[in-house]
Order: structure tokens, then sequence, then C-alpha cells
């Protein structure tokens, strides 16, 4: 088996057509064609096949792919690790829009700081789709906040994060105390995410336990356009205290929930060790250390470090 061969195998699924690979690669039809039946036959075993969408992995095809990337990809890191003294490579690591909002930054310019030579692949969006990116070898590292999709990669356990009933005070319903329960909130006008996202997932559980119906007048999957509406005074939302990060201070109250269940977890997950890259391994490192020293920096409202 020869590394190109893995490059031909996976640039083929990406664009899903013999020829395009080819003319992308720069090679003629039949030879890449070629190439690709010497690798089945040394795996005994089909990888593609054709469809109607096009040329598609079998599932030993789809297995393949995912190791196949990995390996590019830690050859890719070897050669450049090769080509400088210092740490060097590439690392995709991937956050929720809330949690990029207070960790994004700090993380980059640390990564910045003490390992100038790796290159990090930033990827903000919904917490729903993270795990599915890690298990397809897309991104290394991953903010995650349910234990169950965590289980099959390595964890380590961040922060607890408090959620927060965030609104304008003039809003009708909006809780003037200093804390609330969310039996309470029954007539607050809401805009939350929609059912894929965890934090959606976690509020209706916790609304059922409390026996209250909310009142969801909006789905948004977008935190920028969510928060325009929250601040605009269309409808509250319940969200972490890292969602207002980026205001000013004072634009919009931030009252805390005291229900048990308002609280989420924030995990690191990453491929296991021995599947990391040395950028990976130190990019998990620095993403563990800034992440607490915001907490205790009280950079980070709402979240407390994890008891162990």
């Amino acid at each position: 088996m020869e590394l190109r061969q893995l490059r031909y195998f996976v640039r083929i699924v990406e664009l899903g057509s013999f020829s395009q690979a080819a003319a992308a690669l720069g090679l003629v039809t039949s030879a890449l064609s070629q190439q690709i039946s010497r690798l089945e036959s040394e795996l005994a075993t089909r990888l593609l096949k054709r469809s109607s969408a096009g040329i598609q992995p079998t599932e030993a095809g789809l297995a393949f792919l995912h190791q196949a990337r990995l390996a590019l990809r830690h050859v890719d890191a070897a050669a450049n690790a090769a080509k400088s003294a210092r740490l060097s490579g590439h690392v995709s690591i991937g956050m929720s829009p809330t949690t990029a909002s207070v960790l994004g930054m700090p993380l980059i310019l640390a990564m910045r700081e003490r390992h100038f030579g790796v290159r990090v692949h930033f990827v903000e969006t919904l917490s729903g789709h993270l795990a599915d990116m890690l298990t397809a070898r897309v991104l290394d590292l991953a903010i995650l906040f349910r234990a169950d999709l965590a289980r099959r990669f390595s964890v380590t356990p961040l922060l607890e994060e408090r959620l927060f009933v965030i609104g304008r005070p003039s809003l009708s319903g909006m809780p003037a105390e200093r804390s609330v329960r969310l039996a309470s909130l029954g007539s607050l006008p809401l805009v939350l995410p929609s059912a894929p996202h965890d934090l959606r997932s976690m509020l209706d559980q916790a609304f059922a336990r409390a026996r209250v119906t909310p009142n969801v007048v909006a789905e948004i999957d977008g935190l920028s356009t969510l928060m325009d509406l929250v601040t605009g005074g269309l409808a509250a939302s319940i969200q972490p205290g890292a969602a207002i990060a980026r205001l000013a201070p004072g634009e919009l109250a931030a009252v805390p929930l005291t229900d048990a269940s308002a609280r989420r977890p924030i995990l690191l997950a990453s491929l296991n060790d021995d599947e990391l890259s040395p950028a990976g391994l130190a990019t998990r490192a620095v993403t563990v250390e800034v992440a607490r020293r915001l907490v205790r920096e009280r950079m980070w409202a709402g979240a407390a470090l994890h008891e162990s």
C-alpha cells in the first residue's frame, strides 16, 4: 500500500468522480482507476461503488476513509515537523458558538504564543454536529456537552456552566428576582435553538421535569441572530453566561436559574492519544489550561471548574 493510493482514494470520495479526481490530481482516468484496483486487490475488498449520486464509498470504504484521512494528516504533520525544529503541524478543534465567544480568541492567542508553528483550524458550529465531525476524523478535538456523545473519545471534564434567563428587563414576563426557577417561566416568550441543539434537548428535559410548557416563540440556530432578537426586546432566551460575553455590560439582564438540571458540563473530547498528532496533544493541553484560567480570572460568566 502506498501513500499516493490513500491520497487518490480520498480525493475520489471527496469529488465523487474518477474523472474529476484524475483532473485534480494531474492523472489520466485509467491510471487512477488502476491504482484503486490495486489497492482494492491488496485489501481484498471493494472500497468504491457507483450510484446515481456518483462514486461513493462502500461500508468498508467508509471505514477505510476515516483511517486514510487520519494517516495522511499524520504524514503531513510529520513532514512539516521535519522542516522545523519547533513543534509544528495542523490541528482542528470545534466549539459551539457560545463556547467560542469566550474560549476561541484566548485559545488561538495562547497557541500563537506557545506553539507558533502549529496551524489551528477552528470550527464553530452547532454542538450536535461536533461529535459526528470528531467521529469522521474531520476534527481532532471538540468541546461537547453530553457525556453519552463523548464516550467513544478521550474525554477531559473541564467546567460546569450555569444557565441564565437573558433578556431586556422591560420584557413582559422577564423575572425581576435575583434568581428564578424554570417552573415560573411558563408565560415568558422565549427564543431557543432547535431540537438538534444539545442545549435545547437539555432544556426540554428540564422543563418537563418542572412540569411547565415553555412559551417558545422562535427557534434560531445561529447565536448572533438569536441574541439580536433578545437585545431587540422581542423575546428572552436561556443560555450560558458565555452568550453575553461580547455584549456591553448591563445591556441585558441575566438571571441565574436555580434548578439543579439547569447546568451543563463542558467536556473536552479528542481522538485517542495514539491517534492525536504531537500538535493535537499540545493543543489539548493548552485548551485545558486556558479554559481553567478564564474561570479562575472570572472571565467565563456562570462557569465553575469541574470538581475533579
